[in-house]
């Protein structure tokens, strides 16, 4: 695990996109399993998002739509596969967080990200949520098994 994941420091504040039912669907399932609450989920598509939390970062609210962004406690921000990492160990499902963190996938997983994130409400019309939630229900650690760093 690289050091920007293993060092974060909670909570972390995941920025994504709620209009998009794929995005809503795995964010609210992986909340649900965030038994620490170490998850703050922020809508950045909602009409009253307050981007003063911008300032001074270089990260607009388009790019907050383009690509999943997550920043800790510590002011430390998180984009794509990293944000996606970093949000599924917060929740407690280890095996995904390791499969996103893992740098000898990037070639396949970064294109891949970049496609369903571009082809995300089509995919959300198509049932692409009901399948994440049933594979994040598969990835979690069983009951009693924390696999959670800090």
């Amino acid at each position: 695990m690289k050091a920007a994941v293993r060092d974060l420091r909670y909570p972390l504040t995941v920025f994504y996109d709620a209009s998009c039912p794929l995005c809503a669907t795995e964010m609210l399932a992986l909340k649900e399993r965030d038994r620490e609450a170490r998850l703050d989920l922020v809508d950045c598509s909602a009409p009253d998002f307050d981007d003063t939390v911008l300032a001074g970062t270089g990260i607009s609210r388009a790019d907050l739509m383009a690509r999943i962004h997550a920043r800790d406690a510590h002011g430390r921000w998180l984009v794509a596969l990293d944000a996606f990492e970093a949000t599924y160990r917060a929740a407690g499902v280890e095996r995904a967080a390791r499969l996103w963190g893992a740098r000898g996938m990037r070639p396949v997983l970064d294109p891949l990200y970049c496609w369903v994130a571009r082809r995300r409400q089509l995919l959300s019309r198509l049932g692409a949520g009901r399948l994440v939630r049933r594979l994040i229900g598969a990835l979690a650690s069983p009951a009693g098994e924390s696999g959670r760093r800090l």
